[in-house]
């Protein structure tokens, strides 16, 4: 069975003029985030999301965790209704964002991390034990009782991950998960997607690095302005020039790196 299945989905923003709007500059009006987006994702697949800021990336994801609910179509998450059954989809769901900032600053990474297990239903007496190996997995091992408030951004970034896996998802939503990481964080961050896939996770990275897109996903889904533009399986060692030639040659954007030559 598919993990997560989009059928025809369409979210659309509505905004309003500010209350204080004098000179009449904002106008109200619509953005419409997904344009009737189908597809779907199965146990151990790692789907990558890519395309351009405003493509739809982050939209998607959060409709998968239900932070947003789709204005048409449907989302399924391991066969329940986002919409009629969202605390079921919930405990399915583990995601980080690029933005997260929701950690208690005067605690230890590890104290975090037990405090939103304990929220996850994740048993007392398994929670040390699993804690410990997401810190080593997520390169925080020598952080563990580190105050959160003196973290680096890229620290911060990678406890966002700690946290969306520690009550071991089915589904795993990452949104740019290595945009503040170092090199040899980001390899091994992409060889624990993998051996996370290893373990039936299914996982949607959203990014705009073919690097990335190249190192991790086996299939891509390549969004721009809301819309599906392709879903294909990844060669094996394609690389992320071939991934870069194709993404230019669907959306008919220029290469800018292409001019600078």
């Amino acid at each position: 069975m598919n993990q997560v299945v989009f059928e025809s989905v369409r979210k659309i923003f509505r905004h309003r003029p500010a209350l204080f709007n004098w000179l009449g500059r904002e106008r109200g009006g619509e953005t419409i985030a997904l344009k009737d987006v189908s597809f779907s994702a199965g146990p151990a697949e790692v789907l990558v999301l890519l395309g351009p800021n405003g493509s739809g990336k982050t939209t998607t994801l959060k409709l998968i965790s239900t932070i947003f609910l789709p204005d048409a179509g449907s989302v399924l998450v391991g066969g329940f209704d986002a919409r009629r059954d969202a605390g079921a989809v919930r405990r399915q769901v583990g995601i980080a964002v690029a933005a997260e900032r929701s950690f208690f600053p005067r605690l230890s990474a590890r104290e975090n991390l037990d405090f939103f297990a304990a929220l996850d239903e994740v048993a007392r007496g398994e929670r040390a034990q699993r804690i410990q190996e997401i810190l080593r997995d997520t390169g925080l091992e020598e952080h563990a009782d580190t105050l959160v408030m003196k973290f680096s951004s890229g620290m911060y970034q990678r406890l966002g991950i700690a946290r969306a896996i520690v009550k071991r998802p089915s589904v795993l939503l990452l949104d740019e998960p290595t945009r503040s990481l170092d090199a040899a964080t980001t390899a091994h961050f992409w060889t624990t997607v993998r051996a996370l896939a290893a373990r039936q996770t299914t996982v949607l990275l959203a990014t705009h690095n073919f690097a990335e897109a190249a190192a991790v996903a086996d299939r891509l889904l390549l969004l721009h302005r809301g819309e599906l533009l392709a879903d294909r399986l990844l060669d094996d060692g394609e690389s992320a020039e071939a991934l870069r030639s194709f993404y230019f040659r669907m959306t008919g954007e220029i290469d800018e790196a292409v001019l600078k030559l």
